[in-house]
């Protein structure tokens, strides 16, 4: 169920019957020459929406203010200042939580959202909220990985690569223009290998400054029904999961309740 198509009176009664709700989360980039700016958006927003038929769940609307400063130097990409990007998403999810949600999952389609997510994931801890937030850290589950790796044929990627581009074939072909993808797949360039192992902010330009890793062109139609198609599968048991959970809001009820006591 997609939230912003649902009636306020259907919308109600689709939150008191799951009591779970969905954020897909992406930004606005460049996916290399072949995919669109919101690939991200396109992909978590389908598997999640497909997810929720089949283990009922309420869908937030797209989701593109993510952490994307790497592709700034890049036509089309948005971003907004990191304070703001934080405080934004918290009140966004107070406010899901204020429409009746108790359970919170954040489906994220970037893998530059994953410190950004973590670290909001950890401020739960700062202040009890009224609502608990759960996100898987794996797209397949083991089985189906396994079932990707056999059909998978580029050895490495990252992005708009092969799974990108595959899964956009699966939900969204007709934006998908293959005939653009880069003759050569992109490697990482290992501009920071004089380096003892580092973390720095431009790691990524550094070793993809065309914002392209993988090979895209081992993507087809095929391949994209079965990869959306296991995805799908997977986040839908994970919602099943969420919704039969009790033992995360025993622990923080619990841990809140040692944390009031220091003060006693």
């Amino acid at each position: 169920m997609q939230w912003e198509q649902l009636t306020a009176a259907d919308f109600k009664q689709a939150m008191q019957e799951t009591g779970v709700c969905v954020v897909p989360l992406g930004v606005v980039e460049k996916h290399s020459e072949h995919l669109p700016l919101g690939t991200d958006c396109y992909i978590a927003h389908g598997i999640a929406c497909r997810a929720a038929e089949k283990e009922p769940a309420v869908v937030y609307p797209k989701y593109f203010f993510g952490q994307i400063n790497e592709a700034r130097c890049f036509p089309g990409t948005i971003t907004i200042s990191p304070r703001l990007l934080l405080e934004l998403l918290g009140e966004v999810l107070d406010d899901v939580a204020r429409n009746g949600f108790t359970k919170i999952i954040l489906y994220n389609g970037h893998g530059g959202n994953e410190h950004l997510l973590r670290f909001l994931a950890q401020c739960c801890l700062w202040e009890q909220k009224p609502y608990h937030l759960y996100m898987p850290t794996e797209r397949l589950s083991p089985s189906g990985q396994a079932e990707w790796d056999k059909l998978a044929e580029a050895p490495y990627g990252g992005h708009a690569d092969e799974i990108e581009t595959t899964l956009m074939l699966g939900l969204h072909p007709e934006l998908v223009h293959l005939e653009r993808v880069p003759e050569q797949p992109a490697q990482p360039l290992g501009r920071l290998d004089h380096l003892p192992a580092t973390y720095n902010a431009i790691w990524w330009y550094a070793d993809y400054p065309n914002h392209y890793a993988g090979d895209g062109s081992k993507a087809t139609l095929a391949k994209g029904a079965k990869l959306v198609e296991l995805a799908v599968d997977h986040l839908a048991q994970y919602i099943a999961a969420v919704k039969a959970d009790t033992v995360i809001p025993a622990l923080t009820l619990e841990f809140f309740e040692r944390v009031r006591r220091i003060a006693k």
